[in-house]
């Protein structure tokens, strides 16, 4: 799953910096050719300052549309029609800004010539990038391996679908049904009755989604499927009718031709708003570390080791983006003990120091992780990562657990501001904890992790019960 998103994400920054550098050098190329004519002087501004107001105009109006290159079942028109969007929009902005901001002569054919120009080049881009896609997948790179359950004509039109072009990267491992269907093709091997998917998937962890089209009427099977890929990090889709074993809210999406329902929205899977929080992860946490953080550090390591004998740092190893491990870093905050990977710090708990309990009631203690957020194992905003004990118990005790990895955990997040942080007394406070999770995943927005960075500070100035 790490190698198939891996390829998703270096072909969605190849997009948006190819198509960004291109908007600058196309530009630079008019600007050269053109030297010494009359249309040199249709610039009132300096080139290098047009140049960079033109870079962040096209990098909002691209963000506002998802990258469909890295898609599967992508064809051609969609690419020139995103990108006419794209350019249309911005021309629009950038020649608004340009034209109020007097930097050069925005009804020139200059202009002009740099907007068509600029849209055939980003387009040729994108298709030979497609291209190239297109031929490593068929090769057999950046497969994607499914399942599916059940045989009707629903599941059968969409194995076609998924299969019709290699090019997509599908690979249909087979399907379950309670007997074999002789219209399936012998290509889609049939793997047995629905009762056996969840030990089939438990031997096969490469498999990532799984379709079913089961009638309503075999919710017994269904739903222990549904438990099995949301604790699993398998993405569940249902090919309707879902209606009769499943209350809550489904969303539709398209494959081909071929409807199937998801289980929630993910804000954070569309290209644009994950860049906007990856990038302001960056510059937040870069600010921080350049400014507060030395500061911080060399008052917390005077006193930590003036007053508790042992490291300044602790690191733990936790679960991050689909349970991918790696060490969480802290200031220490308690005495050096071996229960520190299995037991959660208490009210009164003797391990923490008098200084420990300063730094926890503060925050302070959390202040090292802006590291891992530069690292990128982390974000500022999200679910709280825990450590490999508690993930392994909760996620056998707590339906749907493991959908909080499926974004990276945060140093401070919605659950943590809405009263849940801290001990976890009885099994229904984590319960809490994880819905607040979801909740946030899939109702996130950058106003969202910004309230929720300010009730984090306003928490800290008021002082909080539960920060021990």
């Amino acid at each position: 799953m790490v190698r198939i998103q891996s390829y998703s994400k270096l072909i969605k920054a190849t997009v948006i910096i190819g198509d960004t550098l291109l908007c600058g050098i196309i530009f630079e190329l008019f600007c050269f050719f053109l030297a010494g004519t009359h249309w040199e002087k249709i610039l009132s501004a300096p080139k290098a300052q047009i140049i960079l107001t033109l870079l962040l105009c096209y990098v909002l109006c691209s963000m506002k549309r998802s990258v469909i290159l890295y898609k599967r079942k992508v064809y051609a028109y969609q690419i020139v029609t995103l990108v006419f969007l794209n350019v249309f929009y911005f021309a629009v902005l950038s020649g608004a800004i340009l034209a109020i901001g007097q930097y050069m002569d925005v009804w020139s054919y200059f202009f002009l010539g740099y907007i068509i120009v600029l849209f055939v080049c980003i387009v040729s881009f994108r298709l030979l990038l497609r291209f190239f896609i297109k031929n490593s997948r068929l090769k057999g790179n950046n497969l994607h391996s499914v399942v599916l359950v059940g045989s009707t004509e629903n599941n059968l039109q969409l194995y076609y679908e998924l299969t019709a072009q290699p090019w997509s990267g599908y690979k249909v491992v087979g399907y379950f049904d309670y007997q074999p269907n002789p219209a399936f093709p012998e290509e889609c091997t049939y793997l047995g009755k629905p009762q056996e998917v969840v030990g089939f998937l438990k031997k096969r962890t490469y498999i990532r989604s799984l379709f079913c089209c089961l009638s309503s009427e075999h919710k017994d099977v269904i739903v222990p499927m549904i438990n099995y890929c949301e604790n699993n990090l398998v993405h569940f889709y249902s090919v309707p009718d879902v209606h009769n074993y499943l209350q809550n809210q489904m969303y539709l999406n398209m494959v081909g031709t071929v409807p199937y329902l998801s289980l929630r929205q993910e804000p954070l899977n569309q290209l644009g708003n994950k860049a906007l929080k990856r990038g302001f992860d960056i510059v937040f946490s870069l600010v921080f570390l350049c400014t507060l953080f030395p500061i911080i550090y060399v008052v917390v390591a005077i006193v930590t080791w003036c007053t508790m004998p042992g490291p300044v740092f602790f690191k733990q190893k936790r679960n991050g983006l689909n349970d991918k491990e790696f060490y969480c870093y802290k200031f220490r905050s308690m005495k050096v003990n071996s229960d520190a990977d299995r037991m959660q710090a208490t009210k009164g708990d003797a391990r923490v120091t008098r200084w420990g309990s300063i730094l926890r009631k503060t925050n302070l203690d959390e202040t090292p992780q802006f590291v891992n957020v530069l690292l990128g194992d982390m974000s500022i905003v999200g679910p709280r990562p825990h450590m490999l004990k508690h993930t392994e118990e909760y996620s056998q005790l707590i339906n749907k657990y493991m959908v909080r990895h499926f974004v990276k955990p945060g140093i401070t997040g919605w659950s943590q501001v809405s009263g849940f942080r801290g001990e976890t007394k009885q099994l229904s406070d984590m319960e809490n904890r994880i819905k607040n999770d979801i909740w946030y995943i899939e109702h996130w927005s950058f106003g969202l992790d910004v309230y929720i960075i300010y009730k984090t500070v306003a928490n800290i100035v008021h002082g909080e019960k539960n920060a021990y």
